[in-house]
């Protein structure tokens, strides 16, 4: 016979941790080792840099040729560059961007950036799918737009930060309490003025608001909120993050915000702050059938909060096929299926799945920052070609909406 003693004392499992020490466990070996991979990427004290350009590659930012360039840099006073060491021309985006101010003198069009009479475009890329590509048509939009001249803040609303990231900035070690935009749309003393969170990255034309876990403290802190009997009315969740960001109209033309992957108060709040949304779709029928539940949820929120005072009114929504892999038939099949439902708002042009991406992705770059040569050719070309299909086209929309076709 078996005493009680020895049961309990054969129950007792001193080297197993509870789930939550698991996970804690495990996020800070994780944590040392991303650091670890980060600083073997990038040295301790180094930042991210853009790379130059080619002369070639300059005229396609500009629309001009490749001879057009090279004659403006060797004959055009105040216009720069750097030779090679083969001889060959090269530019860094800010000298891109003074040929672009050069050219805009005679001929305004060169100039992309909204004129006093145009609002500020605030895209909201949102799907609460993972893997749907949220975060990489988001970063690649952003850097898009600053490379033809446009004015662009990222701001990051994912608590996961992927954005924050893969623009320089690691929500462990360099997005302290108060620097995400939680800092300015918290509901007590210590919040903030919107600006004191903005953060220059190496792109030039593209600044960032980071984010990182602090942001879940939004989604703690509202519900207390609306059940407060004294708040005020004016500044109630949806309203705050429109709030915050239209004290910065004056600095930028284009607001690109990556939403998070859930339908909480915050993506509520970016939803009501927008001008625009671009809703990422993977062609795949599980991930089809998921939106159809995000769809759903969101539209009875949102018009629990228009009869709030939401203000719901968009200059377009577009929904965006990503990871679109052209020889795989049900992917079509489903492609065409959503465009037979909702026409002109999917997106023509579709982000194709690319190895470039990938490979770029894996030092955290886009494929804007990484150079031709550091891939197969072809592969970089059909990969860039994609991502510049889709990008224009979401330019067009911002310039339609400005009245400008």
């Amino acid at each position: 016979m078996v005493s009680k003693t020895t049961i309990v004392e054969k129950s007792k499992k001193p080297d197993v941790l509870s789930i939550d020490e698991t996970i804690a466990h495990d996020s800070n070996i994780l944590s040392g080792q991303l650091q670890i991979l980060f600083e073997k990427l990038f040295s301790p004290n180094a930042k991210k840099e853009l790379r130059r350009f080619s002369s070639a590659e300059a005229a396609r930012l500009l629309s001009v040729t490749d001879s057009y360039v090279r004659h403006l840099a060797t004959q055009e006073e105040g216009v720069t560059s750097e030779k090679s060491t083969g001889g060959r021309r090269t530019f860094s985006l800010e000298e891109v961007n003074n040929i672009r101010q050069h050219l805009g003198r005679t001929k305004p069009s060169y100039l992309p950036g909204r004129r006093a009479s145009d609002h500020m475009q605030i895209i909201a890329v949102t799907n609460f799918k993972g893997g749907s590509g949220k975060t990489t048509s988001s970063v690649h939009l952003t850097q898009y737009l600053a490379l033809r001249g446009y004015r662009v803040l990222a701001v990051d609303l994912d608590p996961q930060a992927s954005m924050s990231a893969m623009l320089g900035f690691q929500p462990e070690f360099d997005v302290n309490e108060g620097e995400t935009l939680y800092g300015a749309i918290r509901y007590d003393e210590s919040r903030r003025d919107v600006s004191e969170v903005v953060r220059k990255t190496y792109f030039p034309g593209l600044d960032l608001i980071p984010g990182n876990l602090e942001l879940h403290e939004f989604e703690h802190d509202t519900p207390k909120a609306l059940a407060d009997a004294g708040r005020n009315e004016n500044e109630m969740f949806f309203m705050r993050v429109g709030n915050a960001l239209i004290s910065l109209e004056s600095q930028y033309d284009v607001v690109v915000i990556d939403c998070p992957p859930t339908l909480g108060f915050l993506t509520l709040s970016a939803l009501c702050a927008a001008t625009s949304v671009l809703i990422t779709v993977h062609p795949q029928m599980l991930d089809v059938a998921s939106m159809n539940q995000f769809l759903a949820m969101t539209s009875d929120l949102l018009s629990v909060v228009k009869e709030a005072g939401g203000n719901l009114q968009y200059d377009w929504m577009r929904y965006l096929i990503t990871r679109y892999e052209p020889n795989d038939g049900p992917q079509a099949q489903i492609v065409a299926f959503l465009r037979s439902l909702f026409d002109e708002r999917v997106l023509t042009s579709m982000m194709v799945k690319s190895t470039a991406v990938s490979d770029a992705g894996l030092s955290k770059q886009t494929i804007y920052e990484a150079g031709r040569e550091t891939m197969h050719r072809q592969t970089y070309d059909r990969g860039v070609e994609s991502m510049d299909s889709v990008n224009a086209e979401v330019d067009q929309l911002i310039r339609s909406a400005w009245g400008r076709l």
